[in-house]
């Protein structure tokens, strides 16, 4: 996708281009309530992407990760894919959330997914469009995704 695309689609959402701080031909990485990484073509299950597609999904999160994971002071890396509803994905569109890891961020390591799960809510929530964004606003999300793609010059 170019600078000149109007949106990018995630699941029935559109997402403005502003959110978005790293594309490759197949996916994208966009700032919101964590990280994700969709790819471009709406593919609501992971068994549905193609080879090249799946391929391009995780090199791309290899690569946006190293650079949160720096970025961040971080020491690890936890990456989700919440695949088909009953998984907790509540938007169907195949993602994955990169999320930078310190030690102690969690009391209980695991807990990373239940807040996962939370966050996936309030995403679709915020996305919604027939309801009033409360997290984050379309500003601190630019200035954040300017930041990011700065990693990647």
């Amino acid at each position: 996708m170019s600078a000149a695309t109007e949106s990018y689609q995630f699941g029935p959402y559109k997402i403005d281009p502003k959110e978005v701080f790293y594309a490759t031909h197949l996916s994208y990485a966009m700032v919101n309530l964590r990280p994700l990484l969709p790819g471009l073509r709406e593919v609501k299950r992971f068994v549905d992407l193609t080879a090249d597609e799946t391929s391009d999904l995780w090199f791309t999160a290899k690569k946006v990760g190293s650079q949160l994971e720096r970025f961040h002071s971080a020491t690890s890396l936890t990456f989700a894919i919440q695949d088909g509803p009953q998984a907790g994905q509540t938007v169907p569109h195949v993602h994955i959330h990169i999320i930078p890891r310190k030690g102690g961020d969690f009391e209980k390591n695991d807990e990373i997914y239940d807040a996962i799960d939370e966050k996936e809510k309030e995403l679709k929530q915020k996305l919604d469009l027939d309801k009033e964004r409360s997290d984050r606003s379309m500003e601190e999300m630019a200035q954040e995704a300017d930041d990011y793609r700065l990693l990647f010059l």
